[in-house]
């Protein structure tokens, strides 16, 4: 059973202010902060054993308001905790970088969903030749490469983490293998979507291929990764942002990539492939992170 609050009045003797009187103090209402409570954002500093009353110390204030701002950022609890916690311990350095993480993967989820809704406004409208202009395909003609590869089946949903685990992983081989020699790709040699598993491969190209094959010999079967040498090839290619490489929208671009190849007469000569040559963690949403291609004869 829920006791009501006491009359609001001013301070107790020893300083604690009744919920009514906090609540004016705040600028928030005894809804809000019954509310807070319960989800352990602001706890009372003392709550009456026989009455239930909630007190609340005038220190307390601060927090108060800073949970209610931060709740209108549709923030989790957890990272409200995290961000309230820091301030009060003296941290307020902390508490705006975990705001400014929050807020930055806000905006990355917002750019792929804007980039998601274009995509998907096109495509309802009948418009996907006007989508399709919006990316500017070129072509260009890459020399032979040794490679250290990874392969997996995989879903559209555990990609993201798998490219960035592999080519991780395939970077740090390549220091035994003479160096990274280009920027690493995945190439896609069925459709992955949340129904079919490709697979996937992540390539990295290499310097020194005996000692590439000799540490795929000694460590790769493990992640099923082995060396092969991929043939000089063009490949027409469109360049797309950071909020862009998202699935689904970025079939616009492999769409526009296919389009594109056709109305040139050209022939896709092989499997299609993400090329990264940026830094992922450190590109904006809207930074140029990636390139969709294809290789064509």
């Amino acid at each position: 059973m829920q006791h009501p609050d006491p009359p609001p009045g001013g301070p107790r003797p020893d300083g604690l202010l009744t919920i009514g009187a906090f609540a004016a103090r705040a600028r928030l209402s005894p809804k809000a902060l019954r509310l807070y409570d319960r989800l352990g954002l602001l706890v009372p500093a003392h709550v009456d054993a026989a009455s239930g009353y909630r007190y609340y110390r005038p220190g307390q204030v601060e927090r108060a308001r800073l949970v209610a701002l931060l709740r209108q950022l549709d923030m989790p609890l957890a990272a409200i905790a995290e961000v309230v916690d820091a301030g009060d311990a003296g941290d307020g350095a902390g508490a705006a970088d975990r705001l400014g993480a929050y807020w930055a993967g806000v905006e990355a989820r917002v750019a792929g969903q804007r980039t998601l809704a274009e995509y998907l406004r096109g495509r309802l409208s009948g418009r996907s030749s006007e989508m399709y202009g919006r990316f500017v395909v070129e072509t260009v003609d890459v020399p032979e490469q040794v490679v250290i590869t990874e392969t997996r089946h995989t879903l559209a949903d555990e990609l993201p983490a798998w490219i960035g685990a592999s080519l991780g992983r395939l970077e740090e081989a390549a220091r035994a293998c003479g160096g990274v020699t280009a920027a690493p790709f995945v190439v896609y040699h069925a459709e992955v979507s949340m129904e079919s598993d490709g697979p996937a491969e992540a390539c990295v190209p290499v310097a020194d291929e005996a000692a590439a094959r000799a540490w795929a010999e000694e460590r790769g079967r493990a992640w099923q990764t082995r060396v092969r040498v991929q043939p000089a090839q063009r490949l027409a290619y469109t360049r797309i942002s950071k909020a862009q490489v998202a699935h689904p929208q970025i079939l616009a671009a492999f769409e526009a990539v296919e389009e594109w190849i056709a109305a040139e007469g050209l022939t896709q000569a092989g499997p299609c492939r993400e090329v990264y040559f940026a830094d992922w963690d450190a590109a904006g949403a809207d930074d140029p992170v990636c390139d969709v291609a294809f290789p064509v004869a």
